[in-house]
């Protein structure tokens, strides 16, 4: 009984631990989209695809963008860019992933009822207008624009 005790509170400890760091970087990489698309890669897709691909590419632009002065890389911390990991900052941070997790649901529900009523060719015209919008944050302020 104690072996298991002492293995449950070690798994927590750790589940914490990686919690935390998690809790103070501004977004991750499984946030991100892993693969861009010509228009007849997209013209080949059903309709429930191509809501699916719309649905990940508004989630980077809405997860991305609010950061995109500070960093435009994923799994950067606070004190990677010169901010105090305080409790007011780590509290502020977290309060906004809360938010950013709420307002990712709504549009995914948004999304889900109206955009099938959507031409096939305005989705396929919304996900690339979106991925070069992505490509242009992931370039950055250095790139060339």
């Amino acid at each position: 009984m104690k072996l298991l005790t002492t293995i449950f509170f070690a798994f927590f400890i750790m589940n914490c631990s990686y919690a935390q760091l998690k809790k103070n970087i501004f977004f991750e990489q499984a946030t991100l989209i892993k693969k861009f698309h010509t228009i007849e890669e997209l013209e080949n897709l059903k309709k429930g695809q191509l809501i699916s691909l719309y649905t990940n590419r508004v989630n980077e632009v809405i997860t991305v963008l609010p950061y995109l002065a500070l960093t435009n890389e994923a799994g950067v911390k606070l004190s990677d860019i010169g901010i105090k990991e305080n409790s007011d900052n780590l509290r502020a941070l977290n309060k906004h992933h809360g938010t950013n997790t709420e307002m990712l649901e709504s549009s995914k529900n948004m999304i889900s009822e109206f955009i099938p009523y959507a031409d096939t060719e305005k989705i396929i015209w919304a996900i690339l207008y979106f991925e070069e919008v992505i490509k242009k944050v992931r370039i950055g302020a250095n790139g060339n624009f």
